[in-house]
């Protein structure tokens, strides 16, 4: 990955903005709409981020090392090399936020695939995860093993699930789902012989199952980027293994011509 991913809280804290015109005042607004306080660079000794706006790019590269300087995180516009972070284009399901990034790469990119997704994602997403944050001691209470508990909830949010996540009807059913009687899916070993090296030649059930199991057990010669469409939390464990594993497991195995 060219960044980190992050969320970052701004609520009430000030954000200095440098520049004038459109683009200084695009950036106040999406500072304001994340909660912040819009703030010039005089206040800079209050705030931690800071973007830059302005056309002339040595009048912005001065902003960006006078703010740098200062302990701030700085974004300056149309000059990926100089900032620190990077706006992502961002598609609002609140509290949902999906964030798509290029790295600076093409604006226009990141947003155009937004804009796919924006057609794909209900607007009763956002409901879905208010229902369930607020149903979190009943998930508990329903599940009280960690492990039994996630499983139920993937079996739950999964394609055509009582809580499908492309349901936009899908909120009004979290608390009848918490009051039936069903079950966590069983565990279960699925086995992978890749037949290549690039992971969009994964079928959509190998992905599936990839992105819900708990382990992943895998030879040496199985590539980073099909590992990492497991769970990040997902343990990993090369074969033969030692350890038992627990929970779904994928049994990752690289075919002969397949190198990592």
């Amino acid at each position: 990955m060219h960044s980190l991913p992050l969320f970052h809280r701004i609520n009430g804290t000030r954000v200095v903005i440098v520049g004038d015109g459109e683009m200084a005042a695009a950036k106040a607004r999406l500072v304001e709409r994340s909660g912040g306080v819009p703030c010039g660079e005089t206040e800079a000794h209050h705030a931690k981020l800071a973007f830059v706006a302005l056309e002339d790019a040595r009048a912005a590269e001065a902003a960006a090392m006078r703010l740098k300087r200062a302990g701030l995180l700085v974004n300056v516009a149309d000059r990926p090399d100089l900032c620190d972070f990077t706006l992502p284009s961002v598609l609002d399901r609140d509290p949902i936020l999906v964030a798509v990034s290029t790295g600076g790469a093409s604006a226009g990119l990141a947003k155009h695939l937004r804009l796919r997704l924006e057609r794909l994602l209900p607007q009763g997403l956002g409901r879905l995860a208010t229902a369930l944050g607020a149903a979190r001691e009943q998930l508990r209470t329903r599940f009280p093993d960690g492990d039994v508990r996630r499983r139920s909830i993937d079996t739950a949010l999964q394609e055509g699930g009582t809580l499908d996540v492309l349901e936009g009807t899908s909120a009004d059913r979290v608390h009848s789902w918490l009051a039936g009687t069903e079950e966590a899916s069983a565990t279960g070993v699925f086995e992978i012989v890749l037949t290549s090296d690039d992971p969009d030649d994964l079928t959509l059930r190998q992905a599936r199952a990839l992105g819900v199991a708990d382990t992943i057990i895998h030879d040496e010669r199985v590539p980073e980027p099909i590992l990492i469409r497991a769970r990040a939390d997902a343990a990993r464990l090369v074969s033969p293994a030692d350890i038992p594993a627990k929970g779904n497991t994928v049994i990752l195995k690289a075919a002969p011509g397949v190198q990592n």
